[in-house]
């Protein structure tokens, strides 16, 4: 069971690695409602919507939240697997295509400023350069492509590709990519794949040589710099796919053993809610990047479908935040996911909105929220005989006969009616002191 953090200032300490849609937004606006709570970074990463969305949104909400001095930072822009990557349907369904409902930040609106840890100031829009660092290096080194998706699937991807990830010590780790555009997590020509309306075309970005080394997103950096720094005293909260993550251990393996992580994905006792009712959203965009944590020796809780599913938040709630441009910003974006995952299933959802995100903040601040239960865990990667399905989150029979193993927290109990009273309580007191 994971433990309350302390930390030497008395402020719990928090990353936050988001592809900011509805559910991220109300968690970052659930831990403003908190005073003891010092967020370093917000990153944003692919899932919900492309990278960039994420850090568009993730700032504009930010701003709304009047926190416009934490920094908001680029993450992975695909998964580990693939060469590229489009928004999937299914997330538009529960988020909307902008990820925020059709709430976010309208089209042609001014930019949105994001300060850096540089401390300059970065200004994000949705057609933004890649992000230059302060030795004026570019984080993607490589060759910009547009790649067309027909209707049948067809793409001018070539077969394979390697990216060298270079850490500290010098070692490298070749990882080789199917040339392939990852749909939601579904290869472009799965049956599964199903893009987002506005999202068969896009740019992506192909190594220019298994030889050179791309730099890591500045996003991952940030995980590694602040955990060197900070240790056990920072806690990561991953509300999408794991690949960040896994580049910042595979960038510092030696951070390993000081990270500590709160992942909100997976599932363990339940069906999950992708195509196949196996895998959960998160893991299936990157199985292999989750596999590699899990068997890390980083401090991971897991806060999946089998405790989000029981934290539903409805209507009731979201009318006593309405009053205030902020508390009506926040309800109409959940008020859009409590419709969306009602039609979506009434036998789960007719009482709301599950809490996926914020749930997973919560446990962050206050681990004695769930009940865990320490196994030894692997993703399967593979689809077929003897192999599982691809995405599915179950113990490892080999971590179980090795005591050594690493453990991963599955959260598997949860005191849903204090955490979703205390969410919904939080959030109109915040929005009425920010009136």
């Amino acid at each position: 069971m994971a433990v309350p953090m302390k930390t030497t200032n008395g402020n719990r300490k928090l990353i936050l690695d988001v592809d900011t849609g509805i559910d991220d937004a109300l968690a970052l606006a659930y831990l403003a409602s908190f005073n003891n709570i010092e967020i370093l970074g917000v990153i944003g990463t692919y899932g919900n919507v492309a990278a960039d969305t994420a850090v568009y949104n993730t700032a504009y909400v930010l701003e709304r939240l009047g926190f416009r001095n934490v920094p908001v930072l680029r993450g992975s822009t695909r998964p580990s697997w693939a060469a590229s990557f489009i928004p999937d349907a299914g997330c538009a369904q529960f988020h909307g295509t902008d990820g925020l409902g059709g709430f976010g930040p309208a089209v042609g609106s001014p930019a949105v400023a994001c300060v850096s840890d540089s401390g300059e100031t970065d200004i994000w829009k949705s057609d933004s350069a890649p992000y230059v660092s302060d030795s004026a290096e570019s984080d993607i080194q490589s060759t910009t492509n547009t790649v067309y998706a027909s209707d049948s699937g067809e793409s001018d991807i070539p077969g394979t590709l390697s990216t060298t990830y270079v850490s500290d010590s010098g070692e490298s780790d070749t990882r080789v990519r199917r040339g392939l555009i990852s749909v939601g997590g579904y290869d472009v020509h799965d049956p599964h794949a199903n893009p987002a309306a506005d999202s068969f075309s896009l740019s992506f970005t192909t190594c220019d040589g298994a030889a050179h080394s791309p730099a890591l997103p500045e996003g991952v950096r940030f995980i590694v710099d602040m955990v060197r720094k900070y240790g056990s005293d920072v806690t990561v909260v991953a509300t999408g796919p794991l690949t960040d993550v896994d580049a910042a251990l595979t960038a510092a393996p030696e951070i390993a053993s000081k990270l500590r992580l709160v992942m909100m994905g997976g599932t363990l006792t339940q069906e999950g809610n992708c195509w196949d009712t196996t895998a959960e959203t998160n893991i299936i965009q990157d199985p292999e990047a989750a596999d590699r944590v899990f068997h890390s020796e980083a401090d991971t809780t897991m806060v999946g479908l089998d405790v989000t599913h029981q934290c539903l938040l409805g209507r009731a709630a979201t009318a006593g935040w309405r009053g205030t441009e902020l508390g009506d910003f926040l309800a109409d974006m959940a008020d859009f996911s409590i419709e969306a995952n009602a039609k979506a299933d009434a036998r789960l959802f007719a009482k709301g909105m599950p809490l996926h995100d914020p749930l997973a903040a919560a446990v962050a601040i206050d681990p004695g929220l769930v009940g865990c239960f320490d196994l030894p865990m692997k993703v399967e990667t593979q689809t077929g005989d003897f192999h599982g399905t691809r995405g599915r989150t179950i113990g490892d029979p080999a971590g179980l006969i090795d005591p050594s193993a690493p453990r991963v927290h599955v959260a598997l109990t949860v005191d849903h009616d204090r955490f979703v009273a205390d969410f919904a309580h939080r959030i109109a007191h915040m929005v009425a002191a920010r009136a």
